[in-house]
């Protein structure tokens, strides 16, 4: 396929530049993925808990509340550490910095930028969903071998949500327009998605419906991981991720490539 034909090596180059970046500051990319889980866990899960007259049923399996909440935060930094950095961020690399039009002075194609914007708002992902997964782990929250794994996920999901933003940036007029796929989309899945409670508990329709949602799936595999329950559900999870991530990257570089060449 011709665009994935023009995409190189040279796209890490953009990966290390925002690396670089990111490194200046990392003392303030810090701070909010590790004490984030520590609020939810304690404001949502001890005060919550205290409501729940009974365990939460997850796949056969009867698990605390707190617990069960655990890979839900997980995921929802995967979400926003990926879909933040492709859709605020590089917007304004694009059309504020000019950073693009700058790189595209160098041996870089149009492919290698944006796929280079991708793979570091997976690499977002993967930095703040294991800075969380850090916190959980220490809570006792996570168990072993399974949560060994879930950095996979974050950078596979990061992958997908990086793509999803890229998708957006592709279409979007202005910056304020964000707030249209960020309420129509993002909100939804960080409230439906299986974060905070179990599907089960949704209307039939509702569960059918967050079962096409990204973070969905995303929820569901992390939290088998952290349980050491995978099954049948788990295998479809990773093949919804994969499969959605191939089909949205490919749409995002052709969309970015027709937004960027005039």
């Amino acid at each position: 396929m011709n665009i994935l034909s023009n995409i190189s090596w040279r796209s890490l180059a953009l990966w290390k530049r925002n690396r670089d970046v990111f490194l200046t500051t990392w003392k303030t990319n810090f701070l909010p993925p590790f004490l984030e889980p520590i609020l939810y866990l304690v404001a949502m899960g001890l005060g919550f808990e205290a409501l729940i007259q009974a365990d939460i049923v997850y796949n056969g399996q009867s698990v605390e509340y707190i617990k069960f909440l655990a890979p839900g935060l997980i995921s929802i930094s995967i979400m926003y550490g990926a879909f933040f950095e492709c859709s605020y961020g590089s917007f304004v690399r694009m059309y504020y910095q000019k950073t693009f039009d700058a790189i595209l002075a160098t041996p870089l194609s149009l492919e290698d930028i944006i796929a280079g914007e991708i793979l570091w708002g997976a690499t977002k992902s993967f930095i703040n969903a294991t800075i969380v997964l850090g916190v959980v782990a220490v809570l006792g929250y996570a168990e072993l071998p399974g949560l060994m794994l879930v950095p996979l996920v974050a950078f596979a999901g990061g992958f997908l949500f990086a793509s999803l933003a890229m998708l957006f940036t592709s279409l979007v007029p202005n910056l304020d327009s964000f707030n249209y796929p960020f309420f129509l989309f993002i909100t939804p899945m960080f409230l439906f998605s299986g974060t905070f409670f179990p599907l089960s508990v949704l209307p039939q329709w509702g569960q059918q419906l967050a079962m096409t949602l990204p973070l969905t799936h995303i929820t569901s595999l992390a939290r088998d991981l952290s349980y050491n329950i995978l099954g049948v559900d788990s295998l479809v999870s990773m093949i919804y991720i994969v499969g959605m991530s191939a089909v949205v990257f490919l749409a995002s570089v052709y969309l970015m490539k027709k937004r960027l060449v005039k």
